[in-house]
């Protein structure tokens, strides 16, 4: 018989990562019962740094499914160990993907998980990171959740190519203008973003929901974390993901694999097929109505997907 680790349900978990050159610590929260029968789900949140909070709408997978999510802010965001003495430092966030992955495992081992099993669920960002762990192959991970999720930046912009060419002619040459000019930061690039982020990451109407009002104020008060790993450029990566790929390791995932997507994704379909066309058991749910943050979105359908999925519902 493996016995369940017993943790609080928020906390911080100690992380010695030897570049950090400090102690560090990873903070989360449990939601729900981890002594239960049923496998916990480790959320990865995206961004870089748009932290937990962003992923609040996986809690209803407990109240619905009796899953336990844990929640945690990666390092460097939110209510864990901060980074900006590293801001600028390439060398540092050059290795920043091994960091994370060691992060994780490291919060895997904190619960005792490795023995007595886990799902993984990552979105956007978080959704790299998780395939990036399942390639790995962990002791106890069952099934997998990769959400809005690129199988390679490449990818990604090849996708994007033909969503610019569908923008209004003025809010397309105002980016690419932009963007040629190194005016990423320019209130001109912000106004047109506008028009893409409404399309094509969240088409809620105001007011936005506060999981996403809270992932904005976290990404402005430290931008350490997506300006290093991402850039200022939000459709181009010039950070430590630029040339970020798993095209050949797709095939060491082993786990049970769901992909989410949305009909109006920045992350189109060509970004996703490998993952689909590759793995061994591998399912994908396109939600006809959302953007990136389908969980928003589409609440109620996106919970039903998911947790269908990871109950073992056909």
């Amino acid at each position: 018989m493996t016995l369940k680790v017993q943790r609080p349900s928020s906390g911080e978990i100690a992380f010695d990562y030897s570049l950090a050159k400090k102690p560090c610590h990873t903070w989360y929260e449990v939601v729900g019962d981890l002594s239960s029968n049923i496998t916990p789900l480790i959320t990865l949140h995206g961004g870089p740094g748009v932290c937990h909070e962003l992923l609040g709408p996986l809690k209803d997978l407990n109240t619905q499914h009796g899953i336990p999510v844990i929640f945690y802010d990666q390092l460097g965001n939110g209510q864990s160990t901060r980074l900006q003495e590293f801001d600028g430092d390439e060398s540092f966030w050059e290795t920043s993907e091994d960091m994370f992955v060691q992060e994780l495992d490291n919060l895997v081992n904190y619960f005792g998980l490795h023995n007595t099993g886990f799902d993984v669920y990552g979105q956007s960002w978080g959704g790299m990171l998780a395939a990036r762990y399942a390639s790995l192959q962990p002791k106890g991970l069952r099934k997998l959740v990769i959400a809005n999720s690129p199988a390679s930046i490449e990818l990604i912009l090849k996708g994007e190519e033909a969503l610019r060419a569908e923008l209004p002619e003025d809010v397309r040459e105002t980016i690419e203008r932009c963007e040629k000019e190194g005016r990423e930061d320019s209130d001109e690039y912000r106004e047109a973003m506008k028009f893409w982020k409404k399309t094509h990451m969240c088409r809620l109407e105001p007011p936005l929901p506060e999981e996403l009002e809270a992932a904005q104020k976290h990404m402005e008060e430290d931008p350490t974390v997506v300006t290093n790993m991402w850039g200022g450029d939000q459709l181009k990566p010039t950070g430590s993901l630029k040339d970020w790929t798993m095209m050949n390791d797709i095939e060491k995932i082993t786990a049970e694999t769901l992909l989410l997507l949305g009909r109006y994704d920045q992350v189109q379909d060509i970004a996703v097929t490998p993952y689909f066309e590759r793995l061994p058991r591998v399912k994908w749910v396109t939600l006809e109505n959302s953007s990136h943050l389908g969980f928003l979105e589409e609440r109620e359908r996106y919970m039903k997907v998911l947790g269908g999925f990871l109950a073992g519902f056909p």
